[in-house]
C-alpha cells in the first residue's frame, strides 16, 4: 500500500506559493463557515518522526482565528491518564461544535509507537482497533467532520531529517530516540502502518495517504483534501437539516418480552431483619475497599429507575460504610449548554471512576433512550443508534477493568403514587417533588416500553442489567449492595 505512493512527486517553489495563499484563506474562510454551522472539525496528523506535521500545523494556525481551534500535540500518557481506558483522555480533547480539533499524533500511536515498543501486544490490537472505529463512527454520527491523514516518508528521507534536526543546536531536542528507532525498524514500524491504515480507514473516516518526501507537494495535499473533507461536512450538514419531529411513541412488540412485568414486587425485608442484613452486608462491603485500592480497580455503579423509587435511599447505604476519600456520587441532570456542544456520551467520560476508586452515578448515558426518547430531546436517529453507542462504551469500561454494575429500580405505579403523595404532604420533603415528575408519571406506558426496551438492547455479559424491586425500600436496598459486592468479588477472582 505505502509502496505505491510516487515519493518522487514533487513541487516547485513557484507553483507551491500561490496555491498555498490560496488554500489558506479557504481554511480561514471554512473556519467561520463552521462556526455559524456549530460543526466540529477532527484533524488527525499521523506519519513518521520529522514528517513535516509540526511545520504544518504552525503556517495552518497562522491563519486562522485562535478563539475557534486547539492544537493537541499527544505525548505518552500520564501516570494519571494510565488509570482510565486509553481514549479517555482523547475525549477529554475533543473540540466542541463550531471548533476545529488538530490532533498532532493521536490515539493510532497506541497501535503504532506502542506495538512497536511492546506496550500493547500482537493480542491486544483487534480490540483497540475496534474501540477506534467505533469511536470515530459516534462522532461522525453525532456530525463531525475528521480527516485523518498518513504523512508517508522513504527510510532515506527519514534519517536525512533526523540528522539535520540532531546537528541543529535549536533542533535537536526534538529529536526523540523512538524516533530513532523508527528508523531502525523502518520495515516493521512500516507494516504496522499499513495494518492500521487498512483496519481503520473507514467509510465515515478514510485515511489520506501523502507523498511527504517533498514537503510543499506535502502540504498542498494536506490542505486541499482538509478543505474538501470540510466543504463536504458542510454540504451534507444542509442536506440533513429538517425540522424535529414529534417523538415516536412505540408499545411492545409481540417478540418483545416484558422484563418488568417479571420482577417481584412482593419481596420485602421486615425492619429487624432489615437492619440485621443491612449491617452485615454494609461490613462485607466495607471490607473490600482495600482490596479495590491495592489491585487498582475501578468500580462504577450506576442507578436508574422510576422517579421516586428509592435511588437516594439506596446510594446513602452503599456509601455509608465508604471511606469518603474513596468514592464520588455524580448526580446527573440534564446537560449544560457547554455539554450540549459536544457527543452526548463526553460528560459521562469525564466522570469515569480511575483505577482503585468508585463512582457512583444517579442517572447517566441512558437518559438518552430513556427522558430524551420520550419526550422528543433526541431525535429517532440518534436514540435508535445509541443503544450500540452504548454497548461500545461500556465493552471499552469492562475490557479495561472496570466493575460495570447497572441496576433499575422498579415500582408500581400505585406505590409511586402514594410515594409522590407522601412527599407532597410533608414539607421536609416537598422539594423532592417536581412538576416534572407528575408529567412523567402522566407518560408510565411510554417510559415502560422505553425501559423494557433499554434493558433487552444493552444488558450484555460483562455489563448486564439488575432490576431490583424496590416497592420496598428494605429489601431494595440489601439488595443493591449484595450485588455490587458479589460483583466486586467475582472481578477480584478474575485476576
Amino acid at each position: 500500500m505505502l509502496d505505491n505512493l510516487d515519493l518522487d512527486i514533487c513541487l516547485d517553489k513557484e507553483t507551491y506559493d500561490p496555491k498555498i495563499e490560496v488554500l489558506m484563506q479557504q481554511l480561514r474562510s471554512l473556519q467561520q463557515a463552521c462556526w455559524e454551522k456549530k460543526l466540529p472539525i477532527i484533524i488527525v496528523l499521523e506519519g513518521w518522526a520529522a514528517a513535516g506535521k509540526g511545520a504544518l500545523v504552525k503556517k495552518m494556525v497562522g491563519y486562522m482565528d485562535p478563539r475557534g481551534f486547539a492544537v493537541h500535540p499527544i505525548w505518552p500518557p500520564s501516570a494519571a491518564e494510565l488509570g482510565y481506558p486509553f481514549l479517555w483522555r482523547f475525549w477529554q480533547k475533543l473540540p466542541a461544535r463550531g471548533q476545529i480539533g488538530f490532533f498532532y499524533h493521536s490515539w493510532y500511536t497506541h497501535v503504532l509507537e506502542d506495538r512497536l515498543f511492546d506496550r500493547l501486544s500482537d493480542a491486544e490490537v483487534p480490540t483497540v482497533i475496534r474501540q477506534i472505529n467505533a469511536f470515530e463512527r459516534q462522532m461522525v454520527d453525532d456530525g463531525a467532520a475528521i480527516a485523518k491523514f498518513w504523512i508517508h516518508l522513504s527510510k532515506k528521507e527519514l534519517k536525512h531529517r533526523l540528522k539535520k534536526l540532531e546537528d541543529d543546536s535549536l533542533q535537536a531536542w526534538r529529536v526523540r530516540p523512538e524516533d530513532w528507532k523508527q528508523a531502525k525498524k523502518y520495515a516493521e514500524y512500516k507494516t504496522f502502518a499499513e495494518e492500521m491504515i487498512a483496519q481503520t480507514g473507514t467509510g465515515p473516516a478514510p485515511w489520506t495517504l501523502v507523498e511527504g518526501d517533498c514537503q510543499r507537494w506535502g502540504r498542498v495535499k494536506v490542505l486541499t483534501q482538509m478543505a474538501s473533507t470540510i466543504t463536504e461536512a458542510l454540504d451534507r450538514q444542509t442536506m440533513q437539516s429538517a425540522p424535529i419531529q414529534l417523538p415516536h411513541q412505540e408499545h411492545l412488540q409481540p417478540t418483545e418480552p416484558d422484563l418488568l412485568a417479571q420482577v417481584d414486587l412482593t419481596k420485602s425485608l421486615p425492619p429487624e431483619e432489615y437492619k440485621q442484613q443491612l449491617r452485615e452486608e454494609q461490613t462485607r462491603f466495607g471490607k473490600l475497599q482495600q482490596s479495590i485500592d491495592e489491585d487498582q480497580i475501578p468500580v462504577l455503579v450506576l442507578f436508574e429507575g422510576w422517579d421516586a423509587a428509592g435511588k437516594g435511599g439506596a446510594i446513602k447505604r452503599l456509601t455509608d460504610v465508604l471511606d469518603p476519600r474513596s468514592y464520588t456520587v455524580n448526580p446527573f441532570a440534564a446537560p449544560t449548554e457547554e455539554e450540549k456542544a459536544h457527543q452526548y456520551l463526553w460528560r459521562f467520560w469525564r466522570k469515569l471512576p480511575t483505577a482503585g476508586k468508585i463512582s457512583i452515578c444517579d442517572r447517566s448515558w441512558y437518559g438518552r433512550v430513556l427522558v430524551e426518547r420520550v419526550e422528543g430531546f433526541a431525535t429517532e436517529p440518534e436514540w435508535r443508534r445509541a443503544y450500540q453507542e452504548i454497548n461500545e462504551f461500556e465493552e471499552q469500561l469492562t475490557s479495561y477493568g472496570c466493575v460495570l454494575v447497572k441496576f433499575w429500580l422498579h415500582i408500581s405505579p400505585d406505590e409511586q403514587l402514594k410515594r409522590f403523595t407522601e412527599r407532597q404532604n410533608n414539607p421536609f420533603k416537598q422539594y423532592k417533588l417536581t412538576e416534572e415528575d407528575w408529567r412523567n408519571r402522566q407518560k408510565w406506558n411510554f417510559y415502560e416500553v422505553a425501559v423494557n426496551q433499554m434493558i433487552q438492547r444493552t444488558s450484555t455479559p460483562t455489563a448486564p442489567w439488575t432490576p431490583i424491586a424496590a416497592n420496598n425500600k428494605y429489601y431494595a436496598r440489601v439488595k443493591v449492595i449484595q450485588t455490587v459486592t458479589q460483583a466486586i468479588r467475582n472481578q477480584l477472582k478474575r485476576r
